[in-house]
């Protein structure tokens, strides 16, 4: 091997180290500098920071106890609407039912946990869980839902909301961020 053919080896291997190793480099400068995107691809309104259900003690509305099981890895939509909601609760069950079934061969990772008197005709369906009004639940919730006002809220298996749906949101990006992480 020559001189000239050594030194071209040595150049291809430095800048192959250089391209693997800049990276790096530019990634830990970026996290360690507190860069953040300006846009996440999660449609719901990610809360900061995740409020933490697991010590309250939730009741189903049979009475029966109610735990959050991380092993079951089941996602869960929070509803906490105000007594006699009426129609405004009926469309957002219809819209939740409908977003439940769009998950297909994973609705069944999909809890749809509904604090408070369900609405008259209401559709029930397997991932629908009826749960008692809870005021400590209210109380963490990020937004005092009204008849014109209801809010929806996406925990994880943990029992943290991470994510918040604006009154009137559109179902869909619900579906999106639930096909994100339900697998």
């Amino acid at each position: 091997m020559t001189v000239s053919q050594k030194t071209r080896s040595r150049l291809t291997l430095l800048l192959i180290a250089v391209f693997f190793l800049g990276s790096f480099g530019i990634a830990a400068a970026l996290f360690f500098g507190g860069w953040k995107p300006s846009q996440t691809r999660n449609i719901g309104e990610m809360l900061d920071p995740y409020p933490d259900l697991r010590d309250l003690s939730l009741r189903r509305a049979d009475g029966q106890a109610w735990a959050w099981q991380p092993a079951n890895r089941h996602w869960h939509i929070v509803v906490a609407p105000p007594a006699d909601c009426g129609a405004p609760c009926a469309q957002l069950l219809d819209a939740l039912h409908r977003v439940w079934l769009s998950e297909g061969r994973h609705a069944d990772k999909v809890e749809v946990l509904w604090f408070g008197e369900l609405p008259p005709r209401a559709v029930r369906f397997p991932g629908l869980v009826p749960m008692q009004a809870d005021a400590a639940l209210q109380a963490r919730l990020p937004d005092l839902a009204t008849p014109e006002s209801l809010p929806v809220y996406l925990a994880d298996p943990n029992g943290y909301l991470v994510l918040r749906y604006p009154p009137g949101f559109n179902p869909s990006g619900l579906r999106k961020d639930l096909g994100r992480v339900v697998k």
